[in-house]
């Protein structure tokens, strides 16, 4: 799978990308990111990418011409563009498995105060927001994108069990973990951990799913069979 990435900080993801699964899945070539910087698709010396927004207002817009450019060169037959923005649609569970699967991802990081529109209207495919509050830009969303959807390429995860039982997989969050020791400070892990009995765990945790859902989100369980 490929990603660009179009932002006007790429050193805010030079680490981020480098480490931990992200970094491993790169070495492994099951993940190809390219960081690009906008500002080399200007064509003025002062490398201009925003100007005053028409009809006036706070801050500044992105010009057309270097994301134009810029996806113009990058995009392949069948990518999907995405400019991750706060009026854009949720981010999910189901829509990291999604773009998981395709071949080729442009993600458009938004700054000051947004891009012309004409850009959305002519060459963005999809508009993505992780959440209801607003960054100083969207680089910090890309990363969130890049990070879930990247969970579900195969080869990527240690352990491909964690994604049938993590939070949001059945729109249920997750179940209490516990490691060694047993018992620390007095506080003992539940005795049914203990014994083994596979079925009853299940069922243990299941049933803490039920009860943190529907006292965290209890929304989600208007959405569970």
């Amino acid at each position: 799978m490929r990603i660009d990435v179009l932002t006007l900080f790429p050193a805010m993801l030079d680490g981020f990308l480098s480490e931990s699964m992200l970094g491993r899945a790169r070495e492994a070539d099951r993940l190809r990111i390219c960081v690009h910087n906008l500002r080399d698709w200007t064509t003025d010396k002062h490398k201009t990418t925003d100007d005053r927004p028409f009809g006036g207002g706070a801050g500044m817009v992105m010009k057309c011409e270097p994301v134009f450019a810029a996806i113009e060169q990058l995009q392949t037959s069948g990518c999907r563009r995405i400019y991750l923005t706060p009026d854009g649609e949720p981010f999910s569970c189901a829509l990291a498995k999604e773009l998981s699967q395709q071949q080729h991802l442009i993600l458009l990081s938004g700054h000051y105060e947004g891009i012309d529109q004409r850009i959305r209207d002519a060459i963005i495919d999809q508009e993505i927001s992780i959440g209801d509050y607003v960054l100083t830009n969207g680089t910090l969303a890309a990363a969130v994108v890049i990070d879930a959807l990247a969970r579900f390429i195969p080869g990527v995860l240690g352990d491909e069990k964690s994604l049938t039982s993590e939070s949001f997989t059945r729109n249920l969050l997750d179940f209490p973990q516990y490691t060694r020791p047993a018992v620390f400070r007095g506080l003992s892990v539940p005795e049914v951990l203990l014994t083994g009995h596979h079925g009853e765990i299940e069922k243990w945790r299941h049933a803490r799913q039920l009860e943190k859902t529907d006292k965290v989100r209890p929304d989600l369980l208007k959405k569970t069979p």
